[in-house]
């Protein structure tokens, strides 16, 4: 029986910046604020792939919609 750490798959900075259309900056940027979570990897980081899904998955707020 698996304990869901081993089960993890953990993605490079790049395949994060691949998957988000964004650049590697931009991830490292979110990682250092904490809105990703990653692990440190000797000198790289690791983030964790349902981390990026659930980013990804979040509900987009309209461009039309004001706050008041």
């Amino acid at each position: 029986m698996s304990n869901g750490l081993s089960d993890a798959r953990f993605l490079t900075v790049a395949e994060v910046a691949d998957m988000m259309r964004v650049s590697k900056m931009t991830v490292y940027r979110h990682v250092h604020s904490g809105d990703l979570p990653a692990i440190r990897f000797g000198r790289s980081f690791r983030v964790p792939e349902s981390a990026v899904l659930a980013v990804l998955n979040r509900p987009v707020a309209d461009a039309g919609e004001h706050s008041a």
